[in-house]
């Protein structure tokens, strides 16, 4: 009898630990240093980001993400796809000198299919899916870059920062590395006597949790196990997740049945499929970068709090049926078919 893709997940545990051995003895660095510059050589790295009216930020995502490609000696190849801009996101991906593919799409149909587009444009085995809101520190490539694997995914981490122009317009950032524990999954403050928009759960009094540090760095969340309101798919965030690009493709990349314009759970399930199909989840704690708002950030949380309800139950209608497998050819078919429909800037 088919496993359905909930008890798929249940039957892997999550221990890439051997992962790690074999990285730091290969490379004497350890699993959650910075890589240094001179390491990296013979490694190949394709970044995928979807935009949609990302004006006010892309220019400063996209030169940290030149200062990353030049701080690397592996291979990059960065894929820009604009999901039907109305602002001048257009123009930016046509003129900015790090973008090596760069697809306008003629209408918006959202974060899934926008991903999968720039997926089957990737050439390079592991693939970094990132949020063009995110600005990355110079050694985030080559981290990345260097420990991918076939069976892996790399889990980066964000850091929120409030859209706060320069005189320029740019946006304002703070000095430094961004901060691991202004990420929800390594530090949470759960309210109390209100339900956990995920698992339902509400908690008697509030507390601080450490999720990261809790599960040994996701290890404990094999097997379907879960932390409070977290659970392995749920570690998966598309803001910085590098994933290999066979195996994301083998699954049919992500559902394109989250089309709405806003928050996701396409990741979730994203994560979820590709640990049925036996990869496991590893964070970098190194992998982080800052996580710029909108202009108007109250009004989109709104819309995606508002959203979230028939997302998160079409994630888990998805749960019940087959753990996907061999969609590589359905998933080709319905992609180019929409990459022919774009416009290439780049």
């Amino acid at each position: 009898m088919t496993r359905s893709l909930r008890d798929a997940i249940a039957q892997h545990d999550n221990d890439y630990r051997p992962h790690v051995e074999r990285f730091e003895c290969r490379t004497g660095l350890c699993w959650h240093d910075p890589t240094p510059p001179t390491l990296g050589r013979g490694s190949r790295l394709s970044i995928v980001i979807p935009v949609r009216d990302n004006a006010y930020c892309l220019p400063t995502v996209l030169d940290a993400l030149n200062a990353a490609r030049d701080y690397t000696p592996a291979s990059t190849q960065l894929i820009v796809v604009d999901d039907a801009s109305t602002d001048q996101t257009t123009a930016i991906i046509r003129d900015h000198p790090a973008v090596d593919i760069g697809i306008r799409l003629p209408r918006p149909v959202g974060g899934a299919a926008a991903r999968n587009a720039g997926l089957l444009l990737a050439e390079a085995p592991t693939v970094l899916h990132m949020d063009g809101d995110m600005v990355l520190p110079a050694h985030a490539l080559a981290d990345v870059a260097i420990r991918g694997a076939d069976d892996l995914v790399l889990v980066g981490f964000r850091h929120n920062v409030p859209y706060t122009p320069g005189p320029d317009g740019r946006p304002i950032l703070p000095a430094g590395e961004p901060d691991l524990h202004a990420d929800y999954r390594a530090h949470w403050t759960p309210p109390a006597g209100k339900p956990m928009f995920y698992s339902g759960q509400v908690y008697d009094q509030a507390f601080v949790a450490n999720p990261l540090a809790d599960t040994d760095d996701f290890v404990k969340l094999g097997h379907g196990r879960a932390y409070y309101d977290w659970d392995l798919p749920r570690m998966a965030v598309t803001a910085l997740v590098a994933t290999p690009r066979d195996a994301l493709i083998d699954v049919g990349g992500f559902d394109p049945g989250f089309t709405e314009i806003g928050w996701g759970a396409e990741d979730t399930h994203m994560g979820a499929m590709l640990i049925a199909a036996g990869c496991k989840l590893a964070p970098l704690r190194q992998l982080r970068g800052h996580h710029i708002d909108p202009p108007d950030a109250d009004e989109q949380w709104q819309h995606k709090l508002a959203s979230a309800p028939p997302r998160l139950a079409h994630y888990r209608q998805l749960l019940t049926q087959p753990a996907p497998t061999g969609r590589r050819g359905e998933f080709t078919t319905r992609t180019r078919r929409l990459l022919a429909e774009g416009e290439a800037l780049r």
